[in-house]
Formats: C-alpha cells, sequence, structure tokens
C-alpha cells in the first residue's frame, strides 16, 4: 500500500506523536509499504529523511508548530497518489485531507492523539471552558463523519471522544514502541544527574508544559522528602516551564534535589532511564503516554494521576499507582514506593510484562489491518457534484 501520514509538525520537533509516527512509518515501511509523511515547515521534499514532503508554514513563536492551510503542488499530486492516509492532527491537517482526498475516494484514517479539551483550558485561558468545548462538541462529531475511521489510543479517550458526541466508528489501537533500545541499556553516570550514593532517584520525561502539572509533583517531592531525605528528581526535557518550576524548587527548598537535564537527544533517553529507581508523572493531559511505556520498559514502576491515558497503561498495585488528582493521596502512594524497595522491584518487573503489549510491531500489524480492511471495501457515497467540481478547480488553480 501507499500510505499518507499527514500532521500538523514533525522531526525535528520533539513530541509524543512526531515519535510515533516516525517509528510507525519505519515499521510498515519494514513490512513492505511505501509512507510518505505529509507536514508543514522546513525545507521541501528531500531536505531530511526520505518520503517527507513539507510545505510553507508560518512559525508560531518556539513551539514547533507551523501555520498552514494547503500544500505544494507536488506534494498534493503526491498525497493524492496514496491508497490510504492517516491524519494525526484534526484541524489544519485533518480538514487538507477532507479537501484533498475526500473526492477522490481515498480513504482517510484519524488517531486523537491530544486531549484538545485541557490544552484549550492551559493555552487558551481567555476563552471561556464552555465556549472551547462547544467549538468541540461542534467540530470533531462532523469532522469524524466526514473521514472514514477515528483511532482513539486507549478506551480512556475512546469515552473522552464520545461524550464530546462522536458517533461515528472508533477502534482502540495503542500507539506502539519500540522497546528495544530500553531493554538492556547502559545506564549513564547517577552523579550527572545529581545522584549521589545512597540516593533514590525519581525520573518524569517529557515536556516541562503546564498541561504536564509538574507544579503538583514538585510539591508531592517535597512532601515525600520529608518522610525519605535521600529521594531526588530528575527532570528530563525543556519546554516553557523550565524557569517557573526552577523558581519553584528553590522557594520549596528543594535545593539540589532536583535536577533539570533540559532538552536531550532521545537516543540518551534509555541511558537516563536506566539510571534511575522510579518514573513520576502527574499529567492529566495523557491521551496514550508513551513516555511511561518506555519508563515501564526499563523495568521502572510508575506513579501517576488516574485519569484517561496513565490509568488505561498502568494498573493500581501491580506495575506502579494510581493516585486522585489530590496533592496528599499522591505523596502518600509515591512515599511508600519510595520507602519499600521490594516493592519497587516487582513492580518494575510487572511493568516490562505490561510493555511488551505495547510493541511496535504488534500496534503498527492493527493499524495496518485497519488499513486494508478500508482499502478493499467499496467507496463512500460520492458528495454532491458541484463539491466536487469545485475542489478539482481548486486544485488546477493552486
Amino acid at each position: 500500500m501507499r500510505i499518507g501520514m499527514m500532521l500538523d509538525m514533525y522531526t525535528p520537533h520533539i513530541s509524543g506523536v512526531t515519535n510515533y509516527v516516525r517509528l510507525n512509518k519505519r515499521a510498515l515501511e519494514a513490512a513492505g509499504h511505501e509512507v510518505c509523511v505529509f507536514t508543514f515547515g522546513g525545507d521541501a521534499h528531500g531536505a531530511d529523511e526520505p518520503g517527507v514532503y513539507r510545505s510553507p508554514g508560518v512559525p508560531v513563536a518556539e513551539s514547533g508548530f507551523y501555520l498552514g492551510f494547503r500544500y505544494r503542488r507536488a506534494a498534493r499530486q503526491r498525497l493524492q497518489e496514496m491508497d490510504i492516509v492517516h491524519v494525526h492532527h484534526p484541524f489544519l491537517s485533518g480538514s487538507l485531507a477532507i479537501r484533498y482526498c475526500r473526492h477522490r475516494q481515498i480513504p482517510i484514517v484519524f488517531t486523537n492523539h491530544t486531549r484538545y479539551d485541557l490544552y484549550a483550558q492551559v493555552y487558551l485561558p481567555m476563552i471561556p471552558d464552555p465556549l472551547s468545548r462547544a467549538f468541540l462538541q461542534a467540530y470533531m462529531p462532523t469532522f469524524c463523519r466526514e473521514i472514514d475511521l477515528t483511532i482513539a489510543p486507549s478506551p480512556g479517550i475512546l469515552t473522552v471522544l464520545r461524550e464530546l458526541g462522536v458517533d461515528a466508528p472508533i477502534e482502540v489501537v495503542p500507539n506502539g514502541v519500540d522497546l528495544t533500545p530500553f531493554q538492556a541499556p547502559q545506564p549513564v553516570p547517577r552523579e550527572s544527574l545529581g545522584l549521589r550514593q545512597g540516593d533514590l532517584g525519581l525520573i518524569y520525561v517529557g515536556r516541562l508544559g503546564q498541561e504536564k502539572n509538574l507544579t503538583f509533583l514538585l510539591r508531592a517531592l517535597a512532601g515525600v522528602r520529608a518522610a525519605s531525605p535521600n529521594v531526588r528528581l530528575v527532570l528530563v526535557g525543556g519546554g516553557p516551564e523550565e524557569d517557573n518550576l526552577r523558581g519553584l524548587a528553590h522557594g520549596l527548598g528543594l535545593g539540589d534535589s532536583v535536577h533539570f537535564t533540559g532538552r536531550v537527544d532521545y537516543e540518551r533517553v534509555p541511558g537516563l532511564l536506566a539510571a534511575c529507581d522510579a518514573f513520576v508523572t502527574a499529567s492529566v493531559s495523557e491521551v496514550h503516554p508513551l513516555s511511561v511505556i518506555e519508563a515501564m520498559a526499563s523495568r521502572l514502576p510508575v506513579v501517576g494521576i488516574d485519569a484517561p491515558g496513565v490509568s488505561d497503561t498502568v494498573t493500581d498495585g501491580v506495575d506502579g499507582f494510581l493516585a486522585p488528582n489530590d496533592l496528599a493521596a499522591y505523596t502518600a502512594k509515591l512515599t511508600r514506593l519510595v520507602r519499600e524497595p521490594d516493592l519497587r522491584r516487582r513492580m518494575g518487573e510487572a511493568a516490562r510484562r505490561t510493555a511488551e503489549t505495547y510493541e511496535i510491531g504488534r500496534t503498527s500489524a492493527r493499524v495496518e489491518a485497519l488499513y486494508r480492511s478500508l482499502v478493499e471495501r467499496p467507496p463512500r457515497p460520492a458528495r454532491h457534484r458541484w463539491e466536487d467540481s469545485w475542489q478539482r478547480l481548486l486544485d488546477r488553480l493552486t
């Protein structure tokens, strides 16, 4: 099959979505398929990895996001040669998929990677929550009816989509992870992470943004250290909240108990995880947390919030702990994990077994089977003839 991946941003931007698309592209290519990525920003096709088509876009601050409303002619023509397209962002890329592919009867798949309702609360605080939710309740059901299949990476996200009014077909397929680098990596020296002999290292890997609830995590660490002063936290990643988090750590008296690595190359992450003892997150905005699965593959138990995404991955009391979004409850569970080394070891082994279910080869095969079923089924009914004629005219003129 010729498979087109459409997303608003791609490498070198680092995120769970870009990492998953890159891994899935490789897995599908290894299975004999031709995979092309269509995105915005940077140079045109050929400037980076093979099969990536970039169209002009306006950069939005330093977010890695580009605002673009059409593809280059060459990219559009290549896209329309695909047997199926898979959209990973519903607004810009999603609207272009419908514009360029729907009238040509190319099946469209969409994976909902993001809790757009929660991101709006954080990054668009000037818009009242009822208004942003009303927009999603209007847009998402309509968009999902226009395409052929929606994929939810977890059961919790399926529930979120249904609550937004999406009544179109939805399949639950987890995003996959290449587990090999996390199975026996060489740990980085613990002292390079600010960990001394006898310290217990907690680690978080991800964006340092408001939506990750990291101020909550620092306050929990302050509570844990009251009982176990040898606990330290390693924050791996960069983001707009880094300076604020450094200030909060100082204000909480954590001093050198929090180590900031800044942005790191993805290839270094396995060694960083291997040097620590447990993975922690307080995010409630996850859809399918790849960083959690990577930590579990590294035999690290996880402490997280009982919310969609994390709670679909971690089983409370088996491979980690889940707590309500309550500081005292979270601190209590984290303290227990810190103080019971045998429990950490048992949970770490269970976490490794859990991670195996998300191996990229398995999940990619499930997605491939869905692609085939859509490509082989009869085409959807055509839209009004005037809509298709108008779109063909636009294709010729732009």
